[in-house]
């Protein structure tokens, strides 16, 4: 009788704890969508978005976009393409300063950025205050927008790719920081206990134990940071630090529809063409050659 009693205990606390977290459970749904749609309503109310507006609005959008590509007739068309890209040499010269500032804006914010992670990570940082700082930094370094940074280093370092560099390599530093730090975090301990018994120091626990676990993220993630660097030093040509965004930005001021269009083309496709290699490099570095479905 005693052991129905308990079974009969255990089975009436069961069902009690679990009404209370279902309970809970409806409750914080509940908060999150109420929350969530008065977000939403007042993000509406103070941006101004109006999707009637939106809709109104495609025509001309197509408008413009029409305007741009409207120079390839498809009986003519090498002659044609001669003509809209008249400017291609100078183009080339404006998007390969752009690549060469992501590329080294990506090489240098990234190493920086992966050091300093070590140091950002909760669980692999020796002391707080080392954490909080580095934390910090990486925060500041993020926060202002990269295009910020360019027109600072505008005024000591003059008009030109210098200023965009140093400013992608700032934003690139905080931003790889912090994806390189929470992947730091979601690390498997148990090589790290590894290397601690076995006497290894903390150099050797990022070496042996970390590394190994993080290098695909890292991998993944530098790869991405360049397309990302790409497009904004595209758009550090606007305030005048070098680049094919200087070429787009006279383009479109002087409305020259067909020039902005040819330009568009030109780093859409060269943005493709990171993407596609980034991801076969990536798979070779990483030892997945293998093509998806094969």
């Amino acid at each position: 009788m005693a052991f129905e009693d308990t079974k009969m205990d255990i089975a009436t606390h069961f069902e009690l704890a679990r009404a209370d977290y279902l309970g809970r459970k409806r409750m914080y749904l509940v908060i999150f969508w109420v929350g969530f749609v008065a977000f939403v309503a007042l993000a509406v109310w103070h941006s101004g978005f109006n999707i009637f507006e939106v809709i109104k609005g495609l025509p001309r959008t197509n408008e413009f976009i029409v305007k741009m590509y409207s120079a390839i007739r498809l009986d003519h068309f090498w002659e044609d393409l001669a003509e809209w890209y008249w400017g291609f040499t100078d183009w080339l010269d404006a998007l390969i300063v752009s690549l060469l500032m992501a590329f080294m804006a990506t090489v240098i914010g990234t190493t920086v950025g992966g050091a300093l992670s070590f140091f950002a990570s909760r669980n692999l940082a020796r002391h707080y205050a080392t954490y909080f700082v580095t934390r910090r930094m990486l925060e500041i370094a993020r926060t202002v927008p990269d295009i910020v940074w360019a027109l600072i280093f505008i005024y000591p370092f003059g008009v030109g790719p210098l200023a965009g560099i140093l400013a992608l390599i700032i934003h690139t530093t905080g931003a790889q920081g912090k994806l390189f730090a929470e992947v730091n975090e979601n690390i498997d301990h148990k090589a790290i206990e590894g290397i601690r018994a076995s006497g290894g120091n903390w150099y050797e626990e990022i070496r042996f134990a970390v590394l190994p676990q993080v290098m695909p993220n890292f991998i993944s993630y530098t790869f991405w940071r360049l397309a990302l660097n790409v497009q904004a030093a595209t758009v550090m040509g606007f305030v005048g630090a070098g680049g094919i965004g200087h070429e787009l930005i006279t383009a479109v001021k002087l409305l020259y529809f067909l020039d902005a269009g040819a330009i568009l083309l030109m780093i859409i496709c060269t943005v493709f063409m990171i993407d596609m290699s980034s991801e076969k490099l990536r798979h070779w570095i990483i030892g997945k050659e293998t093509l998806v479905g094969s």
